[in-house]
C-alpha cells in the first residue's frame, strides 16, 4: 500500500502519435511522481526524453508512482488514442 503524499506542482502532456514532453523540469526535492493518463501511453524519464513506444507502459486511467530524479522531465507517446497525461510531483 502506497504511503500519504503530498501533491506538488502539476504539468500535463497532450498525449499523441509523436513524443511530447512535460515544459519545466522535476523540482530540486522531487524524487517521486504520480502519473494518470486518460489514454493507454509509453514514458520515459530522463533529462532530455523521447518516448517511443518501446518504454515503459501506462494503461488507460491507471494511476502509477515512478521515482524520478530531480532535473529530470517525462515524456509520452499514444498507444492507440489522443489524450492527456496529468504528471504531479510528490512529497
Amino acid at each position: 500500500m502506497k504511503s500519504a503524499s503530498r501533491p506538488g506542482a502539476v504539468q500535463t502532456i497532450s498525449v499523441a502519435a509523436t513524443s511530447a514532453a512535460v515544459s519545466n523540469a522535476f523540482g530540486a526535492q522531487t524524487y517521486q511522481v504520480r502519473l494518470a493518463s486518460t489514454v493507454a501511453c509509453y514514458y520515459t524519464v530522463e533529462a532530455s526524453p523521447t518516448a517511443t513506444t518501446s518504454d515503459s507502459y501506462l494503461p488507460a486511467n491507471w494511476v502509477e508512482y515512478i521515482t524520478v530524479t530531480p532535473g529530470q522531465k517525462i515524456a509520452a507517446i499514444r498507444a492507440t488514442a489522443d489524450g492527456t497525461m496529468t504528471v504531479t510531483e510528490v512529497s
